[in-house]
């Protein structure tokens, strides 16, 4: 055998590079909150205000940090629109409702009451940090 076959071939090492997962997605700025029904009184209620459950607040105090920021309902629509049938209600958390972490919200234009129970947006702007 020839000194050229008798050398082995060492593979050369490849420097593992430190990748960072891409982040495909853009970071969430809403919490999911449910829309539980009007402020009401024993005999009427008041469809302006809307009572709002954010989920993972459970006292009053924790719903102090949402007060002012701004609510979205999405849903859609039966119609196109500017190439799109989605659309959106939008709103404000006025103030705190009772001692369980649920918030009274005023909207553009009131919710419509197929709208009790369904999904809402509680954004995280603006922000008074």
């Amino acid at each position: 055998m020839s000194q050229e076959q008798k050398k082995e071939v060492k593979p050369k090492k490849v420097q593992k590079k430190n990748k960072k997962k891409k982040q495909n997605k853009a970071p969430r700025l809403h919490v999911d909150g449910i829309f539980m029904g009007y402020r009401r009184g024993l005999t009427t209620q008041k469809t302006g205000t809307s009572l709002i459950k954010i989920v993972g607040v459970a006292t009053r105090k924790e719903t102090e940090w949402y007060l002012g920021k701004k609510v979205a309902y999405v849903y859609n629509a039966s119609r196109h629109h500017n190439g799109s049938n989605v659309r959106t209600i939008w709103g404000k958390i006025t103030s705190s409702h009772g001692n369980s972490g649920i918030v009274r919200a005023k909207f553009k234009r009131n919710l419509p009451a197929i709208a009790m129970g369904k999904k809402v947006r509680v954004m995280m702007y603006p922000s008074n940090i």
